[in-house]
């Protein structure tokens, strides 16, 4: 490039900026006892009971079972009219003994606040000392751990009420004793199937995992004896000793970081807060720690595996990803971790939208500094934000190749013509994808085959130089 042409070249634009008006409109993101309600069903023997009106559980059990094509075990105090004027704790009460009597195997009942009961300010906590006694009084020698988790609707989102249950478990569970030799790991908001990624490595590297959530079998099966397999696989003791282990690594900056923190605060136990390992970076990153706290060796068996990945992206990236402008929605470890995994295979993030960010916590992200230095085209990064933001820069003609993120968004790629990967929560209009990894290696290796299936499908549909399909 000439001195004239360095001289006259476009400098980027990066901005990072709330979206530019109040409200909502058509949003990417749950309620917070959405996120409580998901945390609380990854405990074995555990039913969340949802403080507030019927459709607080009814429509996020919906949401589930679109999601994984299950069904989970939610309960609702189902609150009317009167419990607005003279308080709902009566609810709470009655729920917890009819649970408690139904269920005779139950040893969890996360109690979850919603908007209408943080509105009229019931004290949780106040009648979960009332349900202890009552329990004691009805059901002598019965253990049932009552966990207060608030989370109201009108503040922040399912993503926030994650992280809240999160630390809400582990303080009213956590409790000192023996030396476990085990990491907690903090997984943050993934599927089965990355969740199976994340056992594999650690049972390669010889590490003992206490995993929070084992989510493993939201993958259920369907067994002769017809029991019913869809749970969790965390149990109390798991949860008690979160307070012994050897120390806690969370893979997630907002789902789930601040319970491993409170553990380093009030238990001892060091913290190791780790982007989420979303491509091959990340993913090195990770083992690395994990070599580093355990001592333990990467085994070559990962050094494997590794080498299979680079090969299969390198196949793609710059024949098919070069210079493809990319738009990405959803969760913010998500979409910054899926961000980083785009400029590994030559896509060019231009849009990052990060949901219910109103103090703009997420502008000082590391991620966000790291992608600054090596971006060269135009970027925006909308905290706050919503789907109408994706919508308005489409029909204002900005151009993307491809859309990244949950089946809430379809119908803009649809309208706009544009090939859409689904990936997050939820994804309901593509079969099997809550089976797969998007994290590690081979999570790297299915995003990009993903994608690059979408672009094939797209260039064939669309007659755009699908002859190059031809020759590859």
């Amino acid at each position: 490039m000439s001195m004239c042409e360095i001289a006259t070249a476009k400098v980027p634009e990066i901005k990072v900026a709330p979206k530019e008006r109040g409200g909502i409109i058509n949003p990417m993101y749950d309620c917070q006892p959405t996120g409580g309600q998901y945390a609380g069903i990854g405990i074995k023997d555990s039913i969340p009971l949802v403080h507030g009106g019927q459709g607080c559980s009814m429509f996020v059990r919906l949401l589930f079972a679109q999601h994984f094509k299950e069904n989970f075990d939610i309960a609702s105090t189902s609150l009317h009219e009167d419990s607005a004027v003279f308080g709902g704790h009566k609810r709470i009460e009655e729920g917890v003994m009819v649970l408690a009597k139904r269920y005779p195997d139950l040893r969890v009942i996360p109690i979850i606040t919603t908007c209408s009961t943080e509105v009229i300010g019931d004290d949780v906590e106040g009648t979960i000392k009332k349900c202890y006694q009552a329990l004691a009084d009805e059901l002598p020698g019965r253990e049932l751990h009552l966990i207060p988790i608030h989370a109201p609707s009108f503040k922040g989102s399912h993503v926030t009420g994650y992280d809240e249950a999160m630390k809400a478990i582990v303080k009213t569970m956590a409790k000192k004793g023996e030396p476990t030799g085990k990491l907690n790991v903090f997984t943050g908001w993934i599927n089965p199937g990355d969740l199976k990624e994340l056992k594999h490595y650690f049972a390669e590297m010889g590490v003992a995992a206490n995993f929070l959530m084992d989510i493993e079998d939201f993958d259920s099966p369907m067994l002769p004896n017809k029991a019913i397999e869809t749970h969790g696989r965390t149990t109390v003791e798991d949860l008690q000793n979160t307070a012994n282990a050897a120390a806690s690594l969370a893979l997630g900056r907002y789902e789930g970081a601040s319970a491993a923190e409170l553990l380093k605060k009030e238990h001892e136990v060091p913290s190791h807060v780790m982007n989420a390992p979303y491509g091959i970076g990340n993913t090195d990153a990770m083992l690395r720690r994990l070599s580093e706290i355990t001592g333990k060796e990467i085994p070559e068996s990962l050094v494997r595996e590794r080498g299979i990945a680079l090969d299969a992206l390198a196949d793609l990236a710059h024949m098919f990803f070069a210079n493809k402008k990319v738009a990405i929605y959803g969760h913010p470890d998500l979409v910054l971790g899926l961000a980083q995994f785009c400029m590994e295979v030559e896509l060019e993030p231009a849009l990052l939208l990060l949901g219910d960010d109103k103090g703009g916590r997420y502008k000082k992200d590391p991620r966000i500094a790291e992608l600054k230095k090596h971006v060269h085209w135009d970027m925006e990064i909308i905290h706050n934000a919503d789907l109408w933001e994706l919508e308005k820069r489409v029909k204002e003609g900005v151009e993307y190749d491809l859309i990244l993120g949950h089946s809430k968004g379809r119908y803009i790629a649809i309208d706009a013509g544009i090939p859409m990967v689904r990936v997050g929560f939820p994804t309901f209009d593509r079969a099997g994808l809550y089976r797969k990894p998007t994290i590690g290696y081979r999570g790297a290796i299915e995003l990009a085959e993903n994608i690059a299936n979408t672009l094939f499908a797209h260039m064939e549909y669309t007659h755009d130089r699908e002859w190059i399909l031809n020759t590859w």
